[in-house]
């Protein structure tokens, strides 16, 4: 990676941790001042919740950092899609990871990604959609490039809409 790559994903932390913590002790002081609790126990409150989430928010903004450095010039984000593992893991993972796969649609191109792995990326026009209920059919160059199990059930369709607006064909 470049180092202006580098600063930009650091940037991506530093403001995801400083807008999560920032909301997390809004909300610590809401609840404070609505239960009448005393200064102290607030600002004690606040600083465990500022702490957390920061650190929460600096991985969530690593990922988006990391996931927007493939973006071309002019390129935009349309939609992130959660994507069902293919298998259920022993273990399921920390709350702060998020969800293992998801798909990520932009104004040129489909993404898979498995967290902060880029799984394949595809020019949208390139692309065959077929929504059938919650999961969604990819194909690409003829070939199936996978079949998707959504988390929200008409995520399959509103891919598949959003998708088509930009060149892909169902």
């Amino acid at each position: 990676m470049s180092q202006e790559s580098d600063r930009r994903i650091r940037l991506a932390r530093l403001f995801g941790a400083a807008v999560t913590a920032f909301l997390a002790v809004i909300a610590v002081v809401g609840f404070g001042i609505q239960a009448d609790l005393p200064w102290w126990a607030m600002g004690a409150g606040a600083l465990l919740t500022a702490g957390l989430a920061g650190w929460a928010g600096a991985q969530i903004g690593r990922q988006r950092g990391i996931r927007n450095e493939v973006l071309e010039p002019g390129e935009t984000v349309l939609g992130t899609y959660t994507v069902e593992p293919p298998y259920t893991e022993h273990t399921p993972p920390a709350a702060h990871e998020g969800p293992q796969y998801q798909l990520r649609v932009t104004s040129r191109s489909m993404e898979m990604w498995e967290r902060t792995v880029l799984l394949w990326r595809h020019p949208l026009p390139e692309l065959r959609l077929i929504s059938e209920g919650p999961r969604l059919r990819i194909h690409h160059d003829g070939r199936e490039a996978g079949t998707m199990l959504m988390e929200q059930p008409s995520a399959a369709q509103e891919i598949c809409s959003v998708a088509r607006r930009h060149g892909a064909t169902s």
